[in-house]
């Protein structure tokens, strides 16, 4: 019986297996940033235990930074401490930090692939759900806890226990102005929140096959979403392209080698896996959520569907919204592009193009915020810059922003954000706010219309 991508991966970085228990993985990188590291340190700290490897960790600090004046003081306290514990503890264990002001700074899910940091078939973790995002290489990628942190800190090593697999393929062409976000957004509507618990993800088939590096990072970065323990893609030769010329990709003669090596992990065609799903392109369409958590998401032209379940009920009247509702046409005041999902240069590219030439709604508060340096870069290298100012459009400086309320760019209490983030809980933008989800390209109409909109209709 042949291997699955997963199973190549994994089986590859087990040293020890411990009786009838989990393994001793061997994690190839791991990536911190300001928010679970502390603690972490503070283990090392009170038992005397060193960095075992500290040229394998990759540090930025991304969550509490502001976006707005990041040349001067943070001034939320909690904020300012945790990024000032960040350098000092990267200073004391000689760990590299690409912190405030250093060119690669940004999100630690952005800056990794952009600087050909994340490769195929390596393991990578991180004190953070969205590391699955590195999946979108055929890496195994996965976030941990605190006390995990600690482990791999002291040994480069993880115990943990071998997930089950599943693949869900999507065959098929995308109809026009559907994007990777409403790709994933459709898949988790239709399988619910809890459908990958236990479950490594393989996503595969012709619309996957066809998807830029950008979009597939997408894809894998809402996995855990569906509770998912992470996403991968096989790479191919839209992988290598991606990686080649990059700050830390292998250079010519090494890079060649490794894609001998890394062209050999696909998923045999004779692979067995736990669980499959497959679904056809032509079913999905732009999506939006209604609810308060990433499955409760609907086509823009259908309606909210009926359920007499508790939880539902209550998602629905924290929304505003009632069962049999549609939400084309609704007015919002906010629209967030941003987050580890959808801020990458892709992702302005789309926004740029659609609203070349229009204006923001006078009532839209409407924020531009890159998931790295380098991104802000392009932005600006590009043009983009000037047609999102033009457009009334505010562009922030490199960090998590409006993706989570751990910083200054929070929504008001009662507003609605079409949001490219990942996560529409309760109180997920700032306390109140209600978060609608949806790809770069429906976030931007919206902006433009001042209310939902569906982009494949005149």
């Amino acid at each position: 019986m042949g291997k699955t991508l997963f199973d190549k991966v994994w089986d590859s970085h087990v040293v020890d297996q411990l009786e009838d228990g989990p393994d001793i993985l061997y994690i190839d990188k791991h990536l911190i940033h300001e928010v679970t590291s502390p603690q972490a340190f503070a283990v090392l700290k009170d038992k005397n235990i060193p960095v075992f490897r500290p040229k394998q960790i990759v540090a930025t600090a991304d969550h509490n930074v502001p976006t707005l004046n990041q040349h001067l003081p943070i001034k939320d306290e909690l904020s300012r401490n945790q990024v000032a514990r960040l350098r000092k503890n990267c200073d004391e264990y000689n760990i590299e930090l690409y912190g405030l002001g250093h060119p690669y700074q940004g999100i630690v899910h952005v800056i990794g692939p952009e600087l050909g940091i994340t490769q195929p078939g390596m393991t990578m973790v991180c004190g953070d759900s969205h590391t699955s995002t590195h999946g979108a290489f055929g890496s195994i990628a996965f976030g941990i806890g605190t006390s995990q942190v600690a482990q791999v800190f002291a040994s480069q090593c993880l115990l943990v226990s071998k997930p089950k697999s599943m693949r869900i393929t999507v065959n098929g062409k995308l109809k026009k102005g559907v994007h990777p976000k409403d790709v994933i957004l459709y898949i988790i509507a239709q399988l619910g929140t809890d459908s990958g618990t236990g479950y490594f993800v393989e996503y595969a088939g012709e619309v996957f096959e066809n998807m830029s590096m950008e979009g597939r990072m997408t894809v894998c970065n809402m996995s855990i979403e569906m509770g998912a323990r992470g996403g991968m893609i096989a790479p191919d030769q839209t992988t290598f392209d991606y990686i080649k010329g990059r700050e830390f990709a292998p250079s010519q003669e090494e890079l060649e080698e490794k894609i001998k090596h890394w062209q050999s992990l696909p998923s045999d065609n004779d692979a067995v896996f736990d669980k499959e799903y497959r679904f056809d392109a032509d079913d999905i369409g732009p999506m939006i959520t209604y609810g308060t958590n990433p499955g409760m998401g609907i086509g823009v032209q259908e309606k909210i569907p009926s359920s007499q379940n508790e939880s539902f009920q209550k998602s629905l009247a924290y929304m505003g919204f009632d069962q049999g509702d549609t939400l084309n046409g609704l007015p919002i005041n906010y629209v967030f592009i941003g987050s580890c999902t959808n801020s990458r240069i892709e992702d302005f590219r789309v926004a740029s193009d659609y609203i070349k030439g229009k204006k923001k709604a006078k009532n839209v508060n409407a924020l531009i915020v890159p998931g790295s340096q380098q991104v802000a870069k392009q932005i600006q290298d590009e043009g983009l810059g000037t047609i999102f100012e033009e457009a009334g459009f505010e562009i922030r400086q490199p960090g998590c922003s409006a993706c989570l309320a751990m910083n200054d760019d929070k929504i008001p209490s009662g507003e609605y954000c079409v949001s490219t983030s990942n996560r529409n809980f309760e109180g997920r933008q700032g306390p109140g706010a209600r978060t609608i989800l949806a790809s770069p390209l429906t976030a931007v109409a919206a902006a433009v219309e001042g209310k939902i909109v569906d982009i494949t209709q005149p």
